[in-house]
């Protein structure tokens, strides 16, 4: 009998042993097989870069806010190993970095290249635009990179299904995309017979020159299913920069403003807003109907952006929310 207790005492050890080693290890890699595995190894970007992994990562590098929201919300952070200074959601990834349980890769603009390269990521998740040279210089050295640039909505959604086969993620991904699809589509239900008012947002102002989005912005097309109209949608651009006394000729129904900066950097209250020269003839400004809103939920193309969708929907139809 006490052969057969010590039998089972060895036994448990081993397993426990097992246990603890490869909690402290990390389990492998997920293998994929069958299409999973084909769709591994056709990861398709933004910016039609084919990209092929045999395995799903273990460690992986956002260069951007907007990709590490896109891991965090399918259930992926836990292999994010670095993100930029600017990452703050879904969690205070500065604080993060401060106490040593996140790596930054500094700014997002041109992000650390040697720290990158040090934590040697099986993928990285970058944007387009600014982080071009960077994103070749990782290509060039042999790294993974996917990058997330998205010229709509469907593209953003599109994104978090590319992010969840290049993870093995993909029923957290599907399931997120249906979601916010659910959501979308609740919204634009709510607001389909209502009237849409004209509406200006502000990416920077300043008294005698001022930008906005243009009708190739994706923040237009948030506006628009919101039941709204962009007030420069006639302008074939991403980006527009216009004269003031042509907005105040526009004549917006309704204004949204980002929660902070608007020019300046600081925030500014809405009643200086509506002090600016010329902006007490708006329609907007005389009914009261001037918006903040987190620049973040409207600017980064990731999960929040229906966040956005159904805030701007309530601004432009309170009555119907």
């Amino acid at each position: 009998m006490k052969y057969l207790i010590a039998t089972v005492v060895v036994i448990v050890l081993i397993a426990s042993a097992a246990f603890i080693y490869v909690y402290y290890q990390g389990a492998p890699a997920l293998q994929p097989s069958g299409e999973e595995l084909e769709a591994l190894q056709n990861l398709v970007d933004d910016h039609g870069y084919k990209t092929s992994l045999t395995a799903y990562p273990n460690k992986i590098i956002s260069v951007a806010p907007s990709c590490t929201e896109i891991l965090y919300a399918i259930d992926a952070g836990d292999k994010v190993v670095a993100v930029t200074n600017y990452d703050d959601y879904p969690y205070d990834f500065a604080a993060w970095i401060a106490a040593g349980n996140m790596t930054s890769v500094g700014d997002f603009t041109s992000p650390n290249l040697e720290v990158i390269i040090s934590l040697d990521p099986d993928l990285i998740l970058a944007s387009g635009g600014v982080q071009a040279e960077s994103v070749n210089t990782l290509r060039e050295r042999g790294y993974k990179v996917l990058v997330l640039d998205p010229t709509s909505v469907d593209g953003i959604l599109k994104n978090i299904e590319l992010v969840g086969n290049a993870t093995g993620k993909q029923a957290e991904a599907t399931n997120l995309v249906n979601d916010l699809t659910s959501r979308i589509n609740a919204v634009a239900e709510t607001v389909a017979s209502a009237t849409k008012p004209k509406v200006y947002y502000e990416t920077y102002y300043e008294i005698t020159s001022s930008w906005t989005i243009g009708a190739k912005a994706w923040q237009t097309e948030l506006i628009e299913k919101a039941g709204g109209t962009n007030i420069f949608g006639d302008q074939q651009m991403d980006y527009y920069q216009y004269q003031v006394e042509a907005l105040i000729a526009r004549n917006p129904d309704a204004i949204v403003l980002p929660a902070s900066g608007m020019g300046t950097g600081e925030q500014a209250s809405l009643e200086a807003v509506k002090a600016r020269p010329g902006w007490d003839t708006m329609n907007a400004v005389q009914n009261d109907r001037i918006y903040q809103i987190n620049p973040n939920i409207i600017e980064r193309a990731g999960p929040r952006v229906v966040d956005a969708i159904e805030q701007m929907a309530e601004f432009f139809h309170p009555e119907l929310f």
